[in-house]
């Protein structure tokens, strides 16, 4: 795995760490295709108790779509449905996850982390949805259940950044780090996941689901996203995109 490090512990947690710490494991089609595997991977394992998503790099967990690849226009599709995979894959994923959110969580990065049931923070965390700048129809699937219409519509719509501080005050993470210590304190929470048998972790999982009804929220959402990338407005790629440059990532 050129851009993800897998590592199957002992006690029944998986970590699988993005790496691509140059671009501050901004995705690209490469990416997307590994993680589709990974996830496939672990999905089918009964024993498996957790899964923790985090990164070889404290700048960033992912600071969204690599906006240099260069593509195509069909390129470009076939990235999007990517992603869409990717966050259908970890609404779907069968154990719970936890998110090591720190550095720059941007765009898929910010889906990533909120897709997970728990998450971890970093001190220098910031998540950005930066949905309302692009005008790419993502976001409120995934966060309106975390932090309620209103907030997710000032965050998704501003496209603002959201530190650590504040990230613990929503209840976006769990608990805040040094970003140093993030991944251990992640790994603790884990551990906690490891102590109760895999299949009641997998039924409460389910129930959760359910209640909340995020499945078909983010089936709409990924249509959504698909189909704006097909009508040719899109995330950049190559560079810029019509209309509008690509984003950097907040440092």
């Amino acid at each position: 795995m050129a851009a993800l490090q897998l590592e199957r512990r002992d006690d029944g947690i998986a970590v699988l760490r993005l790496d691509r710490p140059d671009v501050r494991n901004a995705m690209d089609t490469a990416m997307l295709a590994e993680l589709d595997a990974a996830l496939a991977g672990l999905a089918a394992d009964q024993d498996l108790r957790g899964l923790v998503f985090s990164t070889t790099s404290e700048r960033a967990l992912c600071a969204g779509a690599d906006v240099g690849e260069e593509l195509d226009a069909a390129g470009g599709v076939a990235r999007m449905e990517g992603f869409a995979r990717l966050y259908a894959a970890v609404e779907a994923f069968p154990a719970p996850t936890i998110a090591v959110c720190v550095g720059n969580c941007v765009g898929a990065g910010a889906e990533l982390a909120a897709g997970c049931d728990l998450r971890v923070g970093g001190d220098n965390l910031k998540l950005l949805w930066p949905g309302g700048k692009l005008g790419v129809p993502v976001g409120p699937a995934r966060l309106v259940p975390l932090v309620g219409l209103a907030k997710a519509k000032e965050l998704i719509l501003t496209g603002r950044v959201v530190e650590a501080a504040e990230a613990l005050e929503l209840g976006l993470v769990t608990r805040v780090v040094a970003a140093a210590e993030a991944e251990a304190a992640a790994l603790e929470l884990a551990a906690a996941l490891a102590q109760q048998p895999a299949a009641n972790l997998r039924l409460l999982k389910d129930l959760f689901r359910e209640y909340e009804g995020t499945k078909y929220r983010v089936l709409r959402e990924n249509a959504e996203i698909i189909a704006f990338q097909r009508e040719g407005a899109g995330l950049p790629y190559g560079g810029v995109r019509a209309g509008s440059a690509g984003t950097a990532p907040p440092s």
